[in-house]
């Protein structure tokens, strides 16, 4: 009979070149890939449009967004204001009825599909609310699945990887859950493993939509100061929020309202001082 289980990904060898590479990774940290520094993300007048039956409804109108490398932006507003739809311009996930979105001067709407899953796996790093793990796979073959996916295209080589996705949880603090499955880890736990799944390509932009919606207040601080973290080191870093404690400290505000921006501001508190 065909076996349909995901296949085990190998473990991680407890030898001195492992360990090596592990701490080689942890001590250097999450580098911004090589075309972050020319990166940038522009909107130029996006509109989308669903159509509901014999209705439209307009998610997004008319939005015009620049963002360069390396900020730290919030995106907030109520239900149905557009905020996740913005994300889904960025990431590629949608398509706009109308309008341009270019993110490192790739124009997205002009890819196929195929296309846009290969250039997402390397660009951008996606945490979802739900976290979105694989339950039969480890925390550890969780974080390396996006190498694999990548195959030879992977800027890792195969006997990299495990190490790589070690370090990440290490910098998530959660290497020694690695080989707990999702269903053995608390919400929190499985929104860091997720973080560390989200950067196992080390990509410029991380985008994160509701990221501590599911958590408790002490755990969703543990998580933004990851994000923090890692708009330190260059990387550019979105995030939808509800909460307003949080939103504020980001360096960057972005309010929307039935699918227009109400306010675009730039923040006083400084994630190089925060």
């Amino acid at each position: 009979m065909l076996d349909l289980r995901p296949r085990r990904l190998e473990q991680v060898e407890s030898n001195q070149r492992d360990r090596a590479l592990i701490e080689k990774i942890v001590e250097v940290g999450f580098r911004p890939a090589s075309t972050c520094a020319n990166h940038q993300i522009e909107l130029q007048n996006v509109t989308k449009a669903y159509k509901m039956g014999k209705r439209e409804y307009q998610a997004l109108r008319g939005v015009d967004l620049s963002i360069e490398p390396g900020e730290f932006v919030a995106v907030v507003g109520p239900s149905g204001s557009g905020k996740s739809t913005i994300l889904n311009m960025i990431t590629g996930i949608d398509r706009p009825t109308h309008g341009t979105v270019q993110v490192g001067g790739v124009n997205l709407p002009k890819m196929s599909e195929n296309e846009l899953a290969k250039w997402r796996g390397v660009q951008i790093g996606i945490v979802f609310q739900f976290f979105q793990l694989l339950p039969t796979l480890t925390a550890l073959e969780n974080v390396a699945l996006p190498m694999h996916l990548q195959g030879r295209k992977s800027q890792y080589k195969n006997s990299e990887r495990t190490a790589r996705a070690m370090a990440n949880l290490e910098m998530v603090g959660m290497a020694d859950h690695a080989h707990h499955l999702p269903s053995e880890l608390s919400g929190g736990e499985q929104q860091r493993v997720a973080v560390a799944r989200a950067l196992a390509n080390d990509p410029p932009i991380i985008v994160a939509d509701e990221p501590t919606g599911n958590l408790d207040s002490q755990t969703g601080e543990m998580i933004f100061d990851i994000f923090r973290d890692f708009s330190r080191q260059g990387k550019t870093v979105i995030y939808v929020t509800h909460d307003n404690h949080l939103a504020t400290q980001a360096n960057r505000l972005i309010q929307v309202r039935d699918g227009k921006i109400l306010s675009d501001s730039k923040l006083a508190v400084s994630i190089l001082t925060a």
